[in-house]
């Protein structure tokens, strides 16, 4: 089926006056994309965040929208036109709602669903890994140059976390090096469950992922499905380790390897309380550190009694692997 795709641009005060307005002409469903409540996120939550993009931040100034859809039939066209004419008086009577401008999308299920794969191709990491989509396998199959790789299969459209973004890769060369076969491994901020999957796959005998979004739990089970590793090997779980003393009391002190690839104010935070998670000597390998605070955190690291052996650099991100 083809769909319309229909934008009415307003403003933050306008965007419950227009969702209203389209529900009651038999519109509901709506994707609402408003700048107060993107700046809101960003001064609240910065522990999740160190680098926003310059060009979303520019996508989203000024920008209050909501989208909605309608069949691309002579039905769908008719309800176009019933709320072009509604809009047109709505608009006259609440001027202070912004331009109220209804822009035109046309989309069909194929674009919708589909297009998006095309970004994400088998990746090589460092010498034995290859990420591979989920939908790719046939493609690798019988190409000389995968032979002996170790193939790490995920479902990019899940979640975050596909292996192309360079902390990833960071973390998965990491592992590639410290991953000799028989370690234990917890994975902090797990997202998609590469790190922890990966590992499993370099021979690692047992992973724990851990991330505040329940989201991840289905999303990292599935993607160890793929790779067929199993629940007997591989446990995720959902909560804050800086703040759930029951969950951190549940991830032992047995570990050889603990990653986190998360952001610099989290591992500011686990700096003096992640060994706590780690049989003696055992590696903490970060990432996720934007370069302008690259030093910053390594100072953090050495003041709470870590050693780094090794800094890699990708793209103006920074990982740490460190011991005690």
């Amino acid at each position: 089926m083809d769909w319309l795709e229909l934008h009415i641009d307003t403003n933050h005060a306008g965007l419950e006056a227009v969702e209203t307005f389209l529900s009651a002409n038999g519109v509901d469903g709506v994707v609402i994309d408003d700048e107060a409540d993107f700046q809101d996120f960003l001064e609240n939550n910065h522990q999740y965040w160190d680098y926003v993009d310059e060009d979303l931040e520019a996508a989203m100034k000024g920008k209050s929208r909501i989208t909605f859809y309608l069949p691309a039939d002579d039905d769908g066209f008719a309800k176009m036109g019933e709320l072009r004419i509604a809009l047109q008086s709505f608009k006259e009577q609440h001027t202070e709602y912004g331009t109220l401008l209804m822009t035109l999308e046309n989309l069909k299920d194929s674009d919708w669903e589909n297009n998006w794969k095309q970004y994400y191709k088998p990746m090589e990491i460092g010498e034995r890994l290859l990420v591979i989509p989920e939908w790719e396998q046939e493609t690798v199959k019988g190409q000389s140059k995968y032979q002996g790789k170790v193939n790490l299969i995920l479902e990019p459209g899940l979640t975050f976390g596909t292996g192309s973004h360079a902390t990833t890769r960071l973390c998965l060369t990491a592992l590639e090096k410290e991953i000799h076969g028989g370690e234990e491994v917890l994975d902090l901020g797990c997202g998609s469950g590469i790190l922890s999957i990966a590992a499993l796959k370099l021979g690692a005998e047992r992973a724990v992922a851990v991330d505040i979004d329940d989201k991840c739990l289905t999303v990292a089970y599935d993607n160890a499905a793929l790779n067929g590793i199993g629940k007997d090997i591989y446990s995720v779980l959902v909560g804050d380790v800086l703040s759930d003393e029951e969950l951190c009391s549940r991830l032992g002190r047995s570990n050889d390897i603990v990653v986190a690839n998360i952001v610099a104010d989290v591992i500011i935070g686990l700096a003096p309380m992640v060994d706590r998670f780690l049989k003696p000597g055992g590696l903490f390998l970060c990432s996720g550190i934007i370069d302008d605070r690259a030093e910053e955190v390594a100072q953090v690291l050495v003041d709470n009694g870590w050693r780094i052996l090794e800094r890699r650099t990708n793209e103006g991100w920074f990982s740490f692997s460190c011991r005690k």
